[in-house]
């Protein structure tokens, strides 16, 4: 049986999507662009900015499906510009203590609301 996972501590979700889906004992969150949930603007800052709220929302995603970034066991990100890849790495390492997850990195051509970054995650038990 699907659960959605929804909290305030990610951007709310700008279409027919839910932040995070529970089925069993696996996760599914939605891409997330760096919007910061308090105030509902996009981060406009460098690539490294941009990563950092990223990566804060899919947190907060995973925490609030009652998981933590250990449990993390795949991530995609998708690039604006794969030029952006070592900075955007640094922000991703850094959420992360041992067992990196496996993880795919793509360059794409748009990205919603013009950003740099969006990055989704799986996280099983």
């Amino acid at each position: 049986m699907k659960q959605v996972i929804k909290t305030e501590k990610a951007p709310a979700a700008v279409g027919a999507y839910s932040q995070g889906i529970l089925v069993g004992g696996t996760l599914y969150t939605a891409g997330q662009i760096p919007i910061d949930p308090e105030t509902g603007e996009l981060v406009t800052g460098d690539i490294v900015d941009q990563a950092e709220r990223s990566m804060k929302n899919v947190k907060a995603i995973v925490e609030a499906g009652g998981f933590t970034m250990e449990d993390v066991v795949k991530v995609t990100i998708l690039l604006a510009d794969i030029g952006d890849f070592g900075a955007v790495n640094e922000v991703y390492q850094s959420f992360f203590q041992k067992d990196y997850p496996a993880r795919s990195c793509f360059a794409v051509r748009d990205l919603p609301k013009g950003v740099g970054v969006e990055i989704e995650a799986i996280a099983a038990r």
